[in-house]
């Protein structure tokens, strides 16, 4: 499908799985979905549907992933959790948070209040920052290739932390090819920011920045020998 209207699509999309997950009769005339097809559209003997099996339950939890204003409001209006890319609990408020209330405001009273779903890499000692060189060729991927230059918006959230000449930096690098270049070019600020790496007392101390940033979900890449016992270890500091 072309890429226009994604916020209404998407919106129109969460409608239809709902429904479909209610075993209801699926007829839908939206603006970027029409169900069954109109005539004139696929074979023209379309018809109502609804699905045959039987779901455990009747509603399935549906989070979207969003980083505009726009996208964002919309997921804060009537989707049931939200997930940021490149978290950075500092920044979230001044990037995020009046699309979050303009959202919540719109929010249907039969949704549980939105779930954020936000972290990144864990690694616990006192001599682990080292770790964060592997957390360097996404940043600079979705930062620095992602898009086109003036349509990224991955460089654009850079940019909004404040990371404006960084965020050019690593994208004239990228796209010019030079991709070990920009890795290197990603600030090891951003990169401790949007992770949990460190001593224990500083990976507990980003543990409380998320949770006082809204983040209602820890989403952890552990970085170790025994990454069960270590998600254990998080899950008593957070109970």
């Amino acid at each position: 499908m072309p890429y226009s209207k994604p916020l209404g699509r998407t919106k129109e999309a969460i409608e239809i799985i709902r429904a479909v997950l209610r075993r209801e009769v699926i007829e839908y005339s939206g603006k970027s979905f029409a169900l069954p097809l109109p005539q004139g559209e696929g074979t023209g003997l379309g018809k109502p549907l609804k699905l045959l099996t039987r779901p455990e339950r009747s509603s399935v939890p549906i989070y979207l992933a969003a980083l505009g204003p726009k996208s964002v409001e919309g997921a804060a209006e009537y989707a049931d959790g939200w997930l940021p890319f490149l978290f950075i609990p500092e920044g979230a408020q001044q990037v995020w948070g009046d699309a979050l209330v303009a959202g919540t405001a719109k929010r249907s009273d039969d949704l549980s209040p939105l779930e954020i779903s936000a972290g990144g890499m864990v690694a616990i000692g006192e001599d682990v920052k080292g770790l964060l060189d592997f957390a360097r060729p996404m940043a600079a991927l979705y930062i620095g290739g992602m898009g086109a230059r003036g349509k990224n918006f991955y460089n654009d959230l850079a940019c909004q932390y404040g990371y404006d000449a960084e965020a050019k930096e690593i994208q004239d690098l990228y796209l010019d090819g030079k991709k070990k270049q920009a890795e290197a070019a990603v600030p090891l600020e951003l990169l401790e920011r949007a992770n949990l790496v460190g001593p224990e007392g500083y990976v507990k101390e980003r543990i409380a920045a998320f949770q006082e940033a809204g983040v209602t979900n820890l989403q952890v890449a552990p970085a170790s020998d025994d990454p069960a016992a270590l998600v254990r270890q998080l899950k008593e500091w957070v109970s």
